[in-house]
């Protein structure tokens, strides 16, 4: 298969998911009101669900920081290429999944930046699913 991603393709990709791991505790915090949720949790279920949160921040910032450093590593068809591009099109696309089945997004206050913001976010979450299932089926078909 011919098709190759550029790699200013994938290092914008990889602001993309900085930028989510960046903006996390805002969404959280002024978005969710997330942490006086997770107040009203016992003690250890308040430590497993920071970090949980953490995780997913750390792993947004990961996968961002492979793809501005290593684009064409990650495109070169190798069975590590394979790896970790099937790994973050797993991790994106299932975000993607979760999103449309079970958050509703009714509880997103109504402030119009707070609308956009969605719309934006779940455009970034499509982009990122879509960027690293490409990379993955191509390094796959090219191994």
């Amino acid at each position: 298969m011919k098709l190759e991603l550029p790699n200013w393709i994938i290092i914008l990709g990889g602001i993309g998911q900085i930028f989510t791991a960046l903006i996390y505790p805002y969404i959280r915090h002024q978005v969710f009101d997330w942490y006086n949720d997770v107040k009203q949790l016992k003690p250890l279920n308040q430590e497993i669900a920071k970090t949980y949160g953490r995780y997913i921040q750390g792993l947004n910032f990961s996968f961002g920081l492979i793809a501005i450093i290593m684009p064409s590593d990650l495109k070169n068809h190798t069975n590590l290429a394979i790896a970790i591009t099937g790994l973050i099109a797993a991790y994106w696309v299932g975000k993607v999944l979760t999103q449309i089945a079970y958050y509703p997004m009714y509880d997103i206050p109504q402030k119009k930046i707070f609308k956009i913001g969605s719309y934006f976010m779940n455009a970034l979450f499509v982009f990122f699913a879509v960027v690293y299932s490409l990379l993955f089926i191509v390094n796959i078909l090219n191994h």
